[in-house]
C-alpha cells in the first residue's frame, strides 16, 4: 500500500517541480544577443585524385612508423 502512495506523491512532486521550472524560466529577463560580423571563407577544393594520394601517403607513413 505504501508503494501506491509513494508513486503518486513522487509523480505529483515531479509535475510540480517541472511546472515551477518552466514558470521561473518564463519570468527571467531575456539574454542579450550579440551578432558578430560575417566571415568569408576562401579556399580551393582539393581534387579527388590529390585527396586520395594524400590519404594513401598518410596511411603508408603511419604503417612504416609502427
Amino acid at each position: 500500500m505504501f508503494d501506491r502512495i509513494f508513486s503518486a506523491a513522487l509523480a505529483f512532486c515531479v509535475l510540480a517541480g517541472g511546472t515551477l521550472a518552466v514558470g521561473t524560466a518564463m519570468l527571467e529577463q531575456p539574454e542579450r544577443v550579440v551578432q558578430l560580423p560575417r566571415v568569408e571563407v576562401i579556399g580551393k577544393r582539393a581534387q579527388l585524385e590529390t585527396a586520395a594520394k594524400v590519404a594513401q601517403a598518410g596511411s603508408d607513413a603511419t604503417a612504416t612508423v609502427q
